[in-house]
């Protein structure tokens, strides 16, 4: 898997996490753009493996995780983000409603239509959304 498959993927998880969301299916939902989220941090860590470099270990253990902030730091993005976040009290908000997202809501039953739809909005606004802000990554050389 490259890094446009992990950007392709996190797109498509926002479609079908929209879809669900209209659907009124909000478990599914929540569940589906959190890993819009860690695809789009994975993504942006896939851009600074280079070519025929062989990555130490310790760091390619800390990568295989779902936990989203764990994936920021590896992402060497953290600073620079947690400086955008200071400026941006709007995706600050957003980080703090997806951070705390794991693989483990895919059990959740008690995901609400307001807690799914804040989640959809965190993840998902163009301005302020923590996807468009991985997004501007994606593009950017760091």
């Amino acid at each position: 898997m490259n890094r446009h498959d992990l950007q392709l993927l996190s797109e498509i998880r926002v479609q079908e996490a929209t879809i669900l969301l209209q659907s009124r299916c909000y478990a599914g939902a929540y569940y589906l753009l959190g890993y819009a989220v860690e695809y789009g941090l994975k993504a942006c860590i896939a851009k600074q493996i280079r070519q025929y470099e062989f990555p130490d270990r310790s760091f390619v253990n800390k990568i295989y995780t779902h936990s989203l902030d764990v994936l920021l730091d590896a992402s060497g993005l953290k600073r620079k983000f947690e400086r955008e976040m200071r400026n941006n009290p709007h995706l600050a908000l957003n980080w703090a409603t997806v951070k705390d997202w794991d693989e483990t809501s895919r059990y959740r039953t008690d995901i609400s239509e307001p807690l799914a739809r804040d989640f959809h909005s965190a993840v998902t606004d163009e301005r302020n959304g923590v996807l468009a802000w991985l997004k501007k990554q994606w593009l950017r050389k760091y």
